[in-house]
């Protein structure tokens, strides 16, 4: 058989395969669907997403289908989402969360799976949703993870007492 024969009916075997091995490396996983907050659009948002880590509690950030969200881990994922609405005087649980880098009071209500944290005290302000079975007893390690970032939105004059 000719050269040229057998590398005709070759070659779309050797593409199927190339396309195969580069979608099989490439994780081939959709974005996660989240949907956007109220002011998602506010540049400060953009700063603030930059800052979020790539990894939190040993969960690696995923692709996301909206603007400044961020979602992590494949199962029970840690949602974020910057542009909620800010919240004003509350009697919810406050918390204050300090690190080296940053020190961020949040609004943490409790959902019967999850925790929800709004950071308190900044415009525009950010939630992360964090399943129970993730960290039912650890949130507040998790939420100084996200501090810095967060921190980087605007002071609104609020805070924890």
């Amino acid at each position: 058989m000719p050269i040229k024969r057998r590398l005709a009916r070759a070659w779309p075997t050797q593409a199927l395969l190339v396309s195969a091995l580069v979608l099989a490396s490439s994780g081939c996983t959709a974005a996660v669907v989240v949907d956007p907050a109220p002011y998602a659009a506010d540049p400060q948002c953009a700063s603030v997403m930059l800052g979020v880590p790539d990894e939190v509690g040993g969960l690696s950030m995923r692709a996301t289908s909206s603007q400044a969200t961020a979602a992590y881990g494949m199962e029970a994922m840690i949602i974020v989402r910057c542009g909620v609405e800010p919240p004003g005087p509350s009697s919810e649980r406050c918390v204050a969360i300090d690190t080296a880098s940053a020190s961020q009071d949040w609004l943490v209500t409790e959902t019967e799976d999850s925790w929800i944290a709004v950071a308190f005290g900044r415009s525009p302000a950010t939630e992360v949703t964090i399943p129970k079975i993730r960290a039912d007893q650890a949130v507040g390690e998790l939420l100084a993870q996200f501090g810095p970032a967060v921190s980087l939105a605007d002071p609104n004059g609020l805070m924890c007492r």
